[in-house]
C-alpha cells in the first residue's frame, strides 16, 4: 500500500522548478492582495510520551514552510494559528485586516483528524458569498485525502481541494487560480470555475471532489503522485513562518497582529527545521523511502547554517531539531554538511559559547557506527542529542544492520563525545516483557540501552502505518481492532501508544508491559542518582529527561491505563479491511486513483470533451489566463462582511 512510484527519472522536478514559480508568484501578488489563515490541527488527547514538551514547544516545521512560502511570495497578510496555543479557535469567526481569509489552509497529521475535521467544518459555516478557498493539506491527506471531504449527502461538509505533497504542489494550484482570476472574483469561485473546466488536472498532488448541487461530493479526482523538489535550498527560507505566528490565546478569533519577534523563544524555544528527505532502508512497517520516491534530499550546509544563524539572530532561538528521516543516510552528504556547521559555530562572530546553536536529530545505529570516525566532527558541529531508531536489539524482528553489540557500542561512542544517545523502539506481539538470561525481552533490552548510555527512552506498539508495505495486509489479516468492549477507536489512538493492533492472546499485557519499561527507565531513583552519582558528562542532560520522562509518563498512565482494563475485558471487534473513501475515486483519465486504498468505488466516468484550449476560448477577456509577468492591473477586491 506504499505510494506509486513514478517513471525512474521522473521523480524529481527540474531543477531550479521551485525558484521559478516563486519568482511568478511574487509577480502576481502584486495584483492580489491575498489574506491567508493556516491551521495547525491538534488533538490535545494525544498529549503524553514520547511526544511531551515537543508537542507545545516547538511550532512544527510543516505548517510553518506553508507560511514561509506565502510570505517569500509576496502574500504578506499571513497568519498561522496553532491549535497547540489557540484551542478555541474558531475559523467561521476569523477574519484578517478586518475582512474574512481568501485561503483559508488546515494542516494535520493522521492522529489530529477529529481537528482537522472540526475546523473545516466551522469553516464551512461562512455564508457561501464569503466563504474562503479551503485547502487541507499535511501527513493526513497526503495518505488519506478522502478524509476531509464528507461522504454524508445530508452533511455535505468538506475541503475544496486537498494537497497531497510539498510547497511546490499548493503554490502551483494559486499560480493557477490566480492568472485566471477574474476582477472581484473570490478565490473561491474560480476555483470552482476551474475545477469544473478541468483547468487543474495537470497539477499533480491534488485531489479535488465534484460536487452535486447540494454541495455533497459525488467523486473525488485525484491528479496523481507530486513530483518532488531535488534540491532543499530552493525551499522558502525557514525562519519566515516565525514572524506569522498567532500568539497563545483562548480566544475565538485572531488578534490583530502576530506574536512578537521576542516571544517566539518563550513559546517555542526549540525550532525544528528540515534537513534532509529520505532513507536507505526500505523497512516494511515504515512509508518514508516510498514517500520521497526512494530519493534522499537533502539542504547544503551553508543554507542550514544560515537558517539557525538567521533564526537566532531574529527570535534568539538557539536549539534546533532537525526534522529527517534519516541524517546520516549518506556519510559524504553528512560530513559536508557537519564540517560546514562547525565552521559557522566558530565563526568569529559568535563570540561566546551560549550563542552557539545547538541541535539534535535522528539516525540508524548502522550509519552511526559507519560515521564513529567523526563524531568528534559532529559534536563541534553543535550536535547535542541523536534519536537512534533501534527498535529491536536483537533484529529479530526488524533488521536494519542493529545488534545488541552494535547498539552498545554506538552508545557508548556518542556518550564518550557528549551526545545524547535517545532510542526508539518498537514492542511488538513476540517480544515479552522479560527473557531470562536472553536480550530479548523489553525489560531486558531497556536495561541494556541504559547501561549503554541512553539518556532518554521510547516505547511505541507496532501499528500499521498508512502508506508502508504493511499497511493492507495488517488489517485483511485481522489484526487491527475496530473496537474494544464496545469502544471504537480513534484516529487519535493511532500513536502507537494504544495497543489497536495485535495477534496476542492477552494484548492486556502489552499495553501494562509499555508502561513498565516506562517505570522501569523513568522513575525518581534514577533521576537522583543521574544528578547525585552522575556516569557521565552528560548527567544534567540525564537529569532533566528524567524529569520529562515522570512528567509524560503521568499522562500516557493516566489516558492508556483505562484502554489496558478494556482490553482486558475483551469483546473486541477486529476490521477485516483497511479504511478506505467512501467517495468514488478515480484518475484524471478515469483509471484508479494514486491516492486510493483498495475497496475504495470508482465512479463511472465520463471523459471531459471540452479541452483546456476551448474553455479559454470561450471566457470572457476579463477571466482569461494571464502573462504572469504582465498581469493586468486590477481594482481593489470590496472589505468582505462577516
Amino acid at each position: 500500500m506504499e505510494l506509486p512510484r513514478l517513471e525512474r527519472g521522473s521523480e524529481l522536478l527540474r531543477p531550479g522548478a521551485l525558484l521559478d514559480l516563486r519568482e511568478r508568484l511574487r509577480v502576481l501578488s502584486r495584483q492580489h492582495a491575498l489574506g491567508t489563515v493556516i491551521a495547525c490541527a491538534f488533538d490535545h488527547r494525544t498529549r503524553m510520551l514520547p511526544f511531551i514538551y515537543a508537542d507545545l514547544r516547538m511550532a512544527p516545521a510543516g505548517v510553518r514552510a506553508v507560511g514561509s512560502a506565502m510570505l517569500d511570495s509576496g502574500f504578506n497578510k499571513t497568519r498561522i494559528v496553532l491549535q497547540q496555543w489557540n484551542r478555541n479557535f474558531r475559523p467561521s469567526l476569523m477574519d484578517i485586516d478586518g475582512r474574512v481569509p481568501d485561503i483559508f489552509m488546515v494542516s494535520s497529521m493522521q492522529i489530529h483528524s477529529a481537528e482537522c475535521e472540526a475546523l473545516i467544518r466551522d469553516a464551512c459555516r461562512i455564508d457561501a458569498a464569503h466563504r474562503p478557498l479551503i485547502i487541507a493539506g499535511g501527513p493526513k491527506t497526503i495518505y488519506e485525502p478522502w478524509g476531509v471531504f464528507s461522504s454524508d449527502p445530508h452533511d455535505p461538509w468538506g475541503a475544496d481541494v486537498a494537497v497531497t505533497g510539498e510547497e511546490y504542489v499548493f503554490l502551483s494550484l494559486i499560480e493557477r487560480l490566480l492568472t485566471l482570476r477574474g476582477r472581484s472574483e473570490s478565490m473561491r469561485s474560480t476555483f470552482l470555475r476551474a475545477r469544473d473546466g478541468g483547468l487543474l488536472d495537470d497539477i499533480r498532488g491534488l485531489v479535488y471532489s465534484r460536487t452535486n448541487a447540494a454541495g455533497a461530493a459525488e467523486e473525488l479526482v485525484d491528479t496523481g503522485v507530486q513530483q518532488l523538489v531535488g534540491d532543499l535550498d530552493e525551499l522558502p527560507h525557514a525562519a519566515l513562518g516565525y514572524g506569522i505566528l498567532e500568539a497563545p490565546s483562548r480566544k475565538h478569533t485572531l488578534s490583530s497582529q502576530p506574536l512578537a519577534a521576542n516571544m517566539v523563544k518563550r513559546f517555542s524555544p526549540v525550532s525544528s527545521l528540515v534537513l534532509t528527505f529520505g532513507c536507505k532502508f526500505a523497512c516494511p512497517y515504515c512509508p518514508i523511502p516510498a514517500y520521497n520516491q526512494r530519493q534522499h534530499r537533502v539542504k547544503s550546509g551553508a543554507r542550514i547554517a544560515e537558517e539557525m544563524n538567521r533564526i537566532n539572530d531574529e527570535y534568539g532561538v538557539r536549539h534546533f531539531f532537525g526534522a529527517d528521516d534519516n541524517f546520516f543516510n549518506d556519510k559524504d552528504r553528512t560530513l559536508d554538511i557537519v564540517e560546514t556547521l562547525a565552521r559557522a559555530r566558530h565563526d568569529s562572530q559568535m563570540t561566546t559559547r551560549r550563542s552557539r546553536f545547538r541541535w539534535a536529530t535522528e539516525v540508524t545505529v548502522h550509519d552511526t557506527l559507519q560515521l564513529q570516525e567523526h563524531l568528534s566532527l559532529v559534536r563541534g558541529a553543535g550536535v547535542r542529542a541523536l534519536w537512534i531508531g533501534v527498535e529491536d536489539m536483537t533484529a529479530t524482528f526488524i533488521k536494519k544492520g542493529q545488534s545488541v553489540d552494535k547498539t552498545s557500542e554506538a552508545f557508548q561512542l556518542l556518550q564518550a563525545r557528549g551526545i545524547c544517545p535517545m532510542p526508539m523502539m518498537m514492542h511488538h506481539d513476540t517480544q515479552p516483557l522479560y527473557t531470562p538470561g536472553k536480550p530479548y525481552g523489553l525489560l531486558n533490552q531497556a536495561r541494556l540501552l541504559r547501561k549503554a548510555g541512553a539518556v532518554s527512552l521510547q516505547v511505541l506498539m507496532m501499528t500499521p502505518a498508512t502508506g508502508s508495505t504493511l499497511y493492507e495486509g495488517a488489517f485483511t489479516s485481522g489484526m487491527v481492532y475496530e473496537s474494544v468492549a464496545e469502544r471504537p477507536v480513534e484516529q487519535y489512538m493511532l500513536d502507537a501508544n494504544y495497543v489497536v493492533a495485535s495477534e496476542h492472546k492477552q494484548p492486556w499485557k502489552k499495553q501494562l508491559n509499555i508502561m513498565v519499561a516506562y517505570l522501569y527507565f523513568y522513575n525518581p531513583i534514577r533521576g537522583l542518582i543521574a544528578l547525585v552519582r552522575p556516569k557521565s558528562r552528560l548527567y544534567l542532560a540525564d537529569a532533566g529527561m528524567q524529569f520529562l520522562g515522570m512528567l509524560g509518563l503521568t499522562q500516557t498512565i493516566r489516558r492508556t491505563l483505562g484502554w489496558a482494563f478494556r482490553l482486558m475485558r475483551g469483546n473486541i471487534k477486529r476490521a477485516t479491511k483497511p479504511p478506505h473513501s467512501k467517495i468514488p475515486m478515480r484518475s484524471i483519465d478515469g483509471q484508479a486513483a494514486s491516492h486510493a486504498l483498495p475497496g475504495t468505488p470508482q465512479p463511472n466516468f465520463v471523459p471531459l470533451k471540452v479541452a483546456v484550449e476551448t474553455q479559454t476560448k470561450i471566457r470572457p477577456a476579463s477571466l482569461r489566463p494571464t502573462d504572469s509577468k504582465n498581469p493586468p492591473a486590477r481594482t481593489e477586491r470590496p472589505t468582505a462582511v462577516d
